[in-house]
């Protein structure tokens, strides 16, 4: 314990240099640890760094260091323990994540990190999943839209993808943000929206109207990559919306002068 307390205070004290030196420490040591590890390496009281890195991260946000904050807070989120997910999130966590994925100032990959580290939040559960759509679902079907590489996109989509799941209360709200994506300009991003909705739109029991127009405007793609994925057009003629996409499709075979 008396070893842990010198490490707090070499951390409270200490600038940005010896904090990130202090991380780069913490990660080659305890990275892919357990719960009751991190608990033995830090005489069970692991969440007084935990709030210290979690404050941190907030304060300076945008900071050089934030890709080797992520990593260390990755650390405590993936060490299969609640207590440290639900004081992550008491402590603004996932709002502070969101802040980041959002915000033109955050490097790419420290989005595409921020986003890793809301998948594994989502995959908690639940209430995880539900404390994050209360902090605006939005901002992650914004950055599926417009981010620049494909690993980014393709996390993003499967951050939506776990939203999807167990998840009932807000669905409909998820099933309508990928709805509006379909307009996006970005192939890619129209091939993973395409995957997404037809995972979800088998969990559903009626269909939304407004699905039928921008799927049908993607048979116009020149892209394989979406082409692959317009299936979802025999899906829906099992919904409600089917004599709506019946006239659609007619329509599309009359020649454009």
């Amino acid at each position: 314990l008396g070893k842990v307390l010198s490490l707090l205070r070499e951390w409270d004290h200490g600038d940005r240099t010896v904090r990130s030196r202090m991380l780069n420490t913490f990660l080659t040591t305890n990275t892919g640890k357990t719960f009751y590890e991190l608990e033995m390496e830090f005489a069970q009281v692991a969440s007084l760094f935990l709030a210290r890195l979690s404050t941190w991260m907030r304060l300076y946000m945008f900071g050089t260091f934030l890709g080797l904050q992520l990593k260390a807070v990755g650390v405590f989120l993936s060490a299969s323990s609640d207590q440290y997910l639900m004081e992550f999130t008491e402590d603004g966590g996932v709002l502070t994540l969101l802040d980041i994925v959002s915000h033109s100032q955050s490097k790419e990959e420290d989005k595409a990190e921020a986003l890793r580290l809301l998948v594994t939040v989502s995959d908690a559960g639940r209430k995880y999943k539900e404390i994050i759509c209360e902090n605006h679902v939005k901002v992650i079907a914004e950055f599926l839209a417009t981010s620049n590489t494909d690993e980014s996109q393709e996390t993003a989509s499967a951050f939506l993808e776990s939203l999807s799941h167990g998840n009932p209360k807000y669905q409909d709200q998820i099933y309508k943000n990928l709805i509006a994506l379909m307009t996006c300009s970005s192939p890619k991003a129209q091939q993973l929206v395409l995957h997404n909705l037809r995972t979800l739109q088998l969990k559903l029991k009626s269909a939304h109207h407004g699905i039928v127009e921008p799927l049908l405007n993607m048979l116009r793609s020149l892209h394989l990559e979406v082409q692959n994925e317009i299936d979802l057009i025999l899906d829906l003629k099992c919904y409600d919306v089917k004599t709506l996409l019946l006239t659609g499709l007619v329509s599309l075979l009359k020649p454009i002068k």
